[in-house]
């Protein structure tokens, strides 16, 4: 099976300190893979690599087989690579729709769009709407609220359902849950699960073990700069997990 997303042997170095010491890492199609490891393990620039936010020093990247470069996020979109960030990048003085199209608004037809360069905003919203009916999103009713009006759990929503939106082959999620309460965490949850039902392949980085365990396929394991290990949630328990993570113990088969 070609992996969806893939990246072998990259480096980024920040002068004396190496962030990514030859890190490898596959997505399958499908699947929701979870990236753990302790702080400094490499996870934050490993995404970044992945995501165009960082350019490695060695290494390749492939999509779908083929192998990729990106200079900056933007290229990474075109490539259909999706990110939500812990700092979730939404504009709260704007409405959901247009945090939805944000950077990507459509101008009205003919004349209006062409020369007086006008926004379809309706034709967002009734995207927008669709957008989140479709990821089963029932708490926000009206794609033209301000989302400062919002909580914090229907932000990460409107992030989460732009990414949904764009994404045509991989959505990465950072943290989504690490600022949210027990009910916005299982909502979040069941929409990182709605986004593979849709056939997006999810890569789910996190501290919070129970919520690993419960959506990943796969768990991807960050050790100093690079993967330790790749285990199957059904066959290794938590502690085990964080031991491999922490150094505590060797992976399984090693």
């Amino acid at each position: 099976m070609t992996p969806v997303l893939q990246a072998t042997g990259l480096v980024k170095r920040y002068g004396k300190v190496t962030a990514l010491a030859g890190a490898d890492l596959e997505l399958l199609p499908g699947e929701i893979l979870a990236v753990i490891g302790d702080n400094g393990a490499g996870k934050s620039s490993l995404i970044k690599a992945l995501s165009g936010a960082v350019i490695p020093d060695e290494g390749s990247i492939f999509v779908d087989g083929a192998e990729v470069s990106f200079s900056s996020p933007l290229d990474a979109r075109r490539a259909g690579i999706e990110t939500v960030h812990q700092s979730l990048a939404v504009s709260p003085s704007l409405d959901i729709a247009a945090n939805l199209f944000l950077g990507r608004e459509r101008r009205r037809p003919g004349v209006l769009g062409s020369v007086f360069r006008m926004l379809d905003r309706a034709g967002m919203r009734d995207e927008a709407r669709r957008q989140l009916d479709a990821l089963g999103i029932m708490t926000i009713q009206n794609p033209g609220q301000a989302v400062e009006t919002l909580s914090g759990g229907q932000r990460q929503a409107v992030a989460v359902a732009r990414a949904a939106a764009f994404g045509s082959r991989v959505v990465i999620m950072d943290e989504p849950t690490a600022a949210l309460g027990v009910r916005e965490s299982r909502a979040v949850l069941d929409l990182i699960l709605q986004v593979r039902e849709k056939g997006l392949p999810v890569i789910l980085i996190s501290h919070n073990m129970p919520h690993v365990f419960e959506v990943a396929d796969r768990i991807h394991i960050q050790r100093l700069g690079r993967r330790k290990a790749v285990v199957d949630p059904k066959s290794v328990s938590m502690s085990d997990a964080v031991a491999i993570m922490t150094g505590a113990m060797e992976p399984p088969g090693v």
